[in-house]
C-alpha cells in the first residue's frame, strides 16, 4: 500500500464528516465547541470502557458471547452518557436563553437546537472513527496491506474504514433523534436510539463468521440508512410544527 491508500481510507471513514463540518459546523463557533467537547467526551468514554475490560482480555476468538457482553455493556454505558450529555446541554441552553433575555436578543431557534444536536452526534461519530479506524491505519501507509482469514476478500483497513463510516452516520443522526426524544418526552425516540446502537454493535459480531463481512456490513449500512431516514422525517415534522406555531419567525 501507499500513502495515497492510507489517506484514502481516512477520507472514506471521515470524508462525509469533513464535508458536514465545513458546510454546517464551521459557520458557528458554538457548534465547533460542541463538536470538540462531544468528541472529547466520547473518546474518554471509550478509553474508560477499554480500561474496564482490560483485565478480561484477550477474549477467545471462537466464543462469541463475551464479545456480545462487551458490546452490550459498552452500549449501556454510552447511552447513559448520552443522557447525561443531553442534561448538560439543557443547562447550557437555559444559560444561553437567560443571557439572550438580558440583552434583548432572541432565544435559540429550533434550527440552532437541531444543529447543536447534530454537532454533538458528529463528535460521537468522529470519536468512534478515530478510536476504531484511524488508530489502526498507521500500517496502511506502508508498502503492503493486510487481510484477515474471516474476511479474505477485502483488505482489513478498507473494511475498517467502511464500518467506521457506517457508525459515524449512525452516531451523528441518532444524537439528533435522542435529543428531540428527550426534549419532547417521546418514548419511541428515546427507545429507538439505544436499539439502533445495540443492533449496530451486535451486527459487527457477524464478522466473526467466515466471510461474515459480506453479510454484516450491508446489514450495518441498512441500520445506518434507517437511522438517517427516521432522523430526516423527525426533523421535517418538527420544522413543520414549529413553523405552524411561530409563523414567519422560524428560520
Amino acid at each position: 500500500m501507499t500513502v495515497a491508500a492510507g489517506i484514502g481510507y481516512a477520507l472514506l471513514a471521515l470524508g462525509p464528516s469533513l464535508s458536514l463540518f465545513v458546510s454546517v459546523i464551521s459557520r458557528k463557533p458554538f457548534l465547533i465547541l460542541t463538536l470538540l467537547s462531544s468528541t472529547l467526551v466520547w473518546l474518554v468514554s471509550l478509553i474508560v470502557l477499554s480500561g474496564l475490560w482490560r483485565p478480561f482480555l484477550p477474549l477467545k476468538a471462537n466464543v462469541v458471547w463475551p464479545y456480545a457482553l462487551l458490546v452490550l455493556s459498552s452500549v449501556c454505558f454510552q447511552e447513559a452518557l448520552r443522557f447525561l450529555f443531553w442534561k448538560l446541554y439543557m443547562r447550557l441552553e437555559d444559560v444561553l436563553d437567560s443571557f439572550a433575555d438580558r440583552i434583548s436578543r432572541p432565544r435559540l431557534f429550533l434550527t440552532d437546537k437541531l444543529q447543536i444536536a447534530l454537532a454533538g452526534g458528529l463528535g460521537h461519530g468522529v470519536a468512534h472513527a478515530v478510536f476504531f479506524c484511524l488508530s489502526l491505519l498507521t500500517p496502511a501507509f506502508g508498502p503492503a496491506t493486510f487481510y484477515v482469514d474471516r474476511c479474505s476478500k477485502v483488505p482489513f483497513f478498507l473494511i475498517s474504514a467502511i464500518i467506521a463510516l457506517a457508525f459515524v452516520t449512525i452516531h451523528t443522526f441518532s444524537m439528533v433523534i435522542a435529543f428531540e426524544g428527550y426534549a419532547k418526552g417521546n418514548k419511541v425516540d428515546q427507545v429507538i436510539v439505544p436499539v439502533i446502537h445495540l443492533s449496530a454493535g451486535m451486527l459487527t459480531l457477524v464478522n466473526f463468521a467466515s466471510e461474515g463481512c459480506v453479510i454484516g456490513v450491508p446489514l450495518l449500512y441498512l441500520v445506518a440508512s434507517l437511522t438517517l431516514v427516521h432522523c430526516g422525517k423527525m426533523v421535517w415534522q418538527r420544522l413543520i410544527e414549529s413553523r405552524n406555531e411561530s409563523g414567519p419567525t422560524l428560520r
